[in-house]
């Protein structure tokens, strides 16, 4: 359920946007309810990613937002963007341009959009979500977050605080990167059935949980729609659930951080 756009006003509301390689997705966001405040916007992300055009394309974005609900320039955004995050400066770039590395993204960003900006890594923004609205919610202890998509996006969580960067995708099992073997797109780029991929996420997360011992894994990911065909197939002690927030956790997820994280 998502709020109205015109009721969005006041402090219980932030702009949370999601930088991915094909898409940029942003929203105003209900932090009460964890909810849209109307339809996610998104804009196709310039190829090559660099900077610049990716920050001109975050401004026509909340200017759209703006124009859809007029409360919303009026405080802190959240980005998620595909990036390994330490104080606001980005140390990696998935699927982006080079020139993302080793800049201040939260300062260079927070001057492009005259704002307070809170710059996080986009798993755990969607992490986040998940654990502070989702499947997650209200859960103590120890949560992963898991997205499956083109590689493997993780997120830690150990009661309620956030372990940010935890790039568990890149652990290697059976001689490989996880995400070589186990993500949504090696499914599909390689042909396998339920079965097969199935039997490679069981060797992943039994990898994971003896690493981490975690308390709830939640699947994440546009395959988490498809969990159906899968989940049943897994054989670990600790219990896996489909994410409940789907392709807005992300944007959820960075206007959650806008709340707690800019200065």
């Amino acid at each position: 359920m998502t709020a109205s756009p015109e009721a969005a006003a006041g402090p219980g509301f932030r702009v949370g946007i999601d930088v991915g390689g094909t898409w940029i997705k942003g929203a105003l966001v209900d932090l009460a309810g964890g909810a849209p405040a109307g339809p996610v916007r998104r804009l196709q992300t310039p190829p090559g990613g660099s900077v610049e055009a990716v920050a001109d394309t975050m401004d026509r974005l909340v200017a759209e937002l703006e124009a859809e609900s007029p409360g919303a320039a009026d405080g802190a955004v959240g980005i998620a963007i595909p990036s390994i995050v330490q104080r606001g400066v980005a140390r990696s770039a998935a699927n982006m341009d080079r020139g993302w590395i080793g800049l201040d993204v939260q300062s260079y960003l927070r001057s492009r959009l005259g704002r307070p900006v809170c710059v996080v890594n986009d798993a755990d923004a969607a992490g986040m979500a998940e654990a502070h609205y989702g499947a997650g919610a209200a859960k103590q202890g120890v949560v992963l977050v898991l997205t499956l998509g083109t590689g493997i996006g993780s997120a830690l969580i150990v009661d309620g605080r956030l372990v940010p960067n935890f790039e568990l995708g890149h652990l290697e099992v059976g001689g490989s990167k996880a995400e070589s073997r186990a993500s949504a797109v090696v499914r599909e780029n390689e042909g396998l059935d339920w079965v097969e991929y199935a039997d490679r996420l069981q060797q992943y997360l039994s990898h994971v949980e003896f690493l981490f011992s975690p308390d709830l894994i939640i699947i994440g990911g546009g395959i988490s729609a498809c969990s159906i065909e899968y989940l049943p197939r897994l054989s670990l002690r600790t219990r896996v659930v489909p994410a409940s927030l789907e392709n807005s956790a992300g944007v959820v997820g960075a206007a959650l951080q806008a709340t707690a994280g800019w200065t």
